[in-house]
């Protein structure tokens, strides 16, 4: 079977809070099998657990916030899920002393790298799947979404902004722990100066600097080092899909398409999946018919299904 897999130990990191601008110290350790993944709010008394779970995603203005039902928060959750998820982490306690996760470079690579550094252990447990069996779709203004079946976990990303220095990008990635490591982890999160001051007044991005952020000017990328890739910015938007996606609560066997959209849309896209019960169903990791290394995809594990069952 492939199994779940957790840290092999923790480790800890310290950044600042997109938002809000504050100190933020970070522990990512292991937890048992079939645990999910959890935020620990360590700077309360009691601490307080929140499941990394659509059904707690009650604000995603510019980020994707986690409140429970004592409005107990964990905001900018998206780039530490769409790299534990990325790697195929199922089982993982996140403590944090804030509301919010830190930002780091503004993209999943720091996160990637001490999850790397901390080393990862399989577990006694079968991995379970939400396999996607018809397509669903959402609408939100002029942005769209859909889930379809499809023997693997695959995100089709466009977006389109005014500026010319974006103008329609689009990128289709199947995702695996190779393809999102090479692909979408050093993809960082973008903003325009134009916003910075209405941002501000908001106490929204107090945080941002352009060692964490991608900044956009009038007619140029105002960091200067530049851009990491061409399409950087889609690159972005397929990350934050990849992390927003994981609130599913278990990996997702389908295709995700997109067009124009953010957390927002991604949001709507799993809590629509999975209030109909007819479009998925929880599925097993198969048995394979040879052996695969730990860190296969789940392409690959989705194939070895389809091989089994021909």
């Amino acid at each position: 079977m492939v199994k779940q897999r957790t840290l092999k130990q923790a480790i800890s990191t310290t950044g600042v809070g997109l938002h809000k601008g504050n100190k933020v110290n970070l522990t990512l350790r292991p937890a048992p099998a079939n645990t999910g993944l959890i935020f620990r709010r360590v700077d309360l008394d009691p601490v307080v657990d929140i499941p990394a779970r659509a059904d707690w995603v009650r604000d995603t203005q510019l980020c994707t916030c986690l409140i429970n039902e004592q409005d107990v928060r964990v905001s900018t959750v998206e780039h530490l899920l769409a790299a534990l998820a990325g790697v195929g982490i199922d089982n993982c306690i996140i403590e944090v002393d804030s509301h919010e996760i830190p930002i780091m470079d503004g993209s999943s690579e720091p996160f990637v790298d001490a999850i790397d550094e901390a080393g990862l252990v399989t577990q006694d447990a079968p991995r379970r799947f939400i396999k996607v069996l018809k397509p669903v779709r959402v609408e939100d203004g002029d942005a769209w979404g859909e889930l379809t079946p499809h023997d693997g976990f695959l995100v089709d990303v466009g977006i389109q902004f005014d500026t010319p220095l974006i103008g329609k990008q689009r990128i289709r990635v199947e995702v695996t722990p190779d393809s999102f490591r090479g692909e979408l982890a050093r993809a960082r999160t973008f903003g325009f100066m134009k916003d910075v001051e209405r941002l501000w007044a908001a106490g929204l991005a107090l945080g941002a600097a352009l060692d964490n952020t991608v900044a956009i000017g009038d007619d140029r990328v105002i960091n200067p080092e530049g851009l990491r890739f061409a399409d950087e910015f889609v690159r972005h938007k397929a990350l934050d899909a990849v992390g927003d996606l994981a609130l599913a609560g278990a990996p997702l066997l389908g295709a995700y398409r997109s067009h124009r959209g953010g957390h927002r849309l991604n949001s709507l896209m799993v809590k629509a999946l999975l209030a109909d019960r007819t479009a998925w169903t929880i599925e097993e990791a198969p048995r394979r018919r040879e052996v695969m290394h730990a860190d296969a995809g789940f392409g690959a594990i989705a194939a070895n299904y389809a091989a089994d069952h021909s």
